[in-house]
């Protein structure tokens, strides 16, 4: 993999470093006992968004109850409340 950018930085009085120019808001940082630090770019996805896979089983599962394929109900008063 080739440098795309190489600089110095420094930490501020808040123990922070600035990346300049940097096309992610996010990382998951890695820190290494010989000091060096890996950051990996991270795209965060909104919370309330539901995943393709998710609406694709909740699909299966509406059709599955609309074919009379489900289970025997499930008796909740057998759970134990802490």
């Amino acid at each position: 993999m080739s440098i795309v950018k190489e600089y110095e930085a420094k930490l501020d009085n808040k123990h922070r470093i600035t990346i300049r120019g940097s096309e992610y808001q996010y990382f998951k940082v890695k820190q290494y006992g010989d000091g060096h630090l890996e950051l990996l770019p991270r795209i965060l996805v909104d919370p309330k968004e539901i995943s393709r896979n998710t609406l694709k089983m909740m699909d299966k599962s509406v059709e599955n109850l609309r074919n009379g394929k489900v289970s025997e109900p499930i008796n909740l008063d057998l759970i134990e409340e802490d």
